[in-house]
């Protein structure tokens, strides 16, 4: 059975290397424990014969959002196999606790109604985001308001009412980075959050850089292997414990085999993050020289993903790739393509899709683990034939961006 201890995200400074952590954060009382792999508990509701104490601890998370002290009472409040993932995330993340979700837009969703329940239900935030984060925050579901801007209208933008400023950065699905210590400084005193996805905390912490809350889709990267699906934000305790009363009262609670799977994803994150990197960038160098490209997208920070805009029809390529698999999602060890403007950006608004620079002949391509050469022969097979030549006898300029 698991000690209270393992529970609670630890608060001291981080003083062992990433890679470390990574296989050791949630996993640190096992061995008292006499055991090596973390124990799975499915238990949706938990033994008690003290009613009376039971009130007490109740008031106590209805007043606080708290963790409980000794044994979990229902699985709504705390779990602690997903306590684990947790504890783990905001060691990797640098910040004092991590709430998990059952999916990346539970975690948002959680976040700002914990902003509304505060009166602050104005949003500002930076395009591109995610189809279905812009989608969220522009169609008013949960009652909030939605300013878009740039980076440089942010401070005009405050209100009194605002309560968040949100950005992806690399972004999905132009890899657009922005500067995240300028960010947090035109936020002021609101707060702002990244959605840390793509880069994952091997190759960006936010928190070090002045964002207060990460958000991530952890189906992408920290799953790693395209089987489980859960969401996360890493952020102080203070807002922590209001989300963990946000997820109580609306349910999106996180799977405890997804909190295993996740735990146990976070401990190789490291090898493929970098690993897969090391192929996107060289595929980035050749997409960029290769006539039948446009234009390709690569991160400066760096990561396995690659965004290319392509002469000729993209939904050629989609059907042509062959060891490449056509398929939403990102971040698992198979490489994965397709088309943002059909699927996972179809959602916003035509003009709006435009203006952020996802256009019709973008492609966003999650690079996995597969050899290079191998990817580099499926995407030549699957290109459309190079344009014309022009009068002068050249072809277009390809020119890498972002780089």
């Amino acid at each position: 059975m698991d000690t209270e201890a393992s529970m609670r995200p630890s608060t001291t400074p981080r003083s062992r290397a990433l890679a470390t952590e990574a296989v050791h954060a949630g996993r640190d009382d096992l061995a008292a424990l006499g055991l090596h792999a973390p124990p799975i508990d499915l238990s949706t509701t938990y033994p008690s014969y003290d009613s009376r104490g039971e009130a007490e601890r109740i008031d106590t998370f209805a007043t606080t959002g708290a963790r409980l002290d000794g044994s979990p009472v229902y699985a709504r409040l705390d779990n602690p196999t997903t306590a684990r993932f947790e504890t783990a995330l905001a060691r990797l993340e640098g910040t004092e606790s991590a709430v998990s979700f059952a999916s990346g837009m539970a975690a948002l969703t959680a976040v700002l109604l914990a902003r509304a329940s505060m009166g602050l239900r104005h949003v500002i935030a930076v395009r591109p985001l995610y189809g279905c984060s812009d989608h969220l925050l522009g169609a008013g579901l949960l009652g909030t308001e939605v300013t878009w801007t740039d980076p440089a209208g942010i401070a005009e933008a405050i209100r009194p009412d605002t309560g968040l400023v949100v950005v992806e950065t690399p972004a999905n699905p132009t890899l657009a980075e922005v500067d995240i210590r300028a960010l947090a400084h035109s936020c002021g005193s609101v707060p702002l959050l990244v959605d840390n996805t793509f880069a994952t905390p091997v190759l960006q912490r936010p928190v070090e850089h002045g964002a207060r809350i990460v958000l991530h889709s952890a189906t992408k990267y920290l799953g790693g292997h395209g089987d489980v699906m859960g969401g996360v934000v890493a952020c102080d305790e203070e807002f922590a414990a209001r989300l963990r009363q946000v997820r109580f009262a609306t349910g999106g609670v996180l799977h405890p085999m997804a909190g295993y799977l996740l735990l146990r994803g976070l401990s190789t994150l490291p090898v493929r993050v970098r690993a897969a990197s090391v192929s996107a960038a060289e595929l980035s160098r050749r997409l960029a020289a290769d006539p039948r490209i446009a234009r390709v997208h690569y991160p400066a920070v760096g990561g396995a993903m690659v965004s290319f805009e392509v002469y000729g029809d993209p939904h050629r390529v989609i059907s042509a790739v062959r060891l490449i698999t056509p398929a939403v999602s990102l971040g698992s060890v198979d490489t994965l393509i397709q088309h943002p403007a059909s699927i996972s950006h179809r959602i916003v608004d035509e003009g709006d899709r435009q203006a952020a620079g996802v256009g019709d002949r973008l492609l966003r391509m999650s690079v996995g683990l597969e050899d290079v050469e191998d990817l580099w022969a499926d995407l030549c097979q699957a290109l459309s034939d190079p344009p014309a030549r022009t009068a002068a006898g050249s072809v277009p300029e390809s020119r890498p961006a972002g780089r």
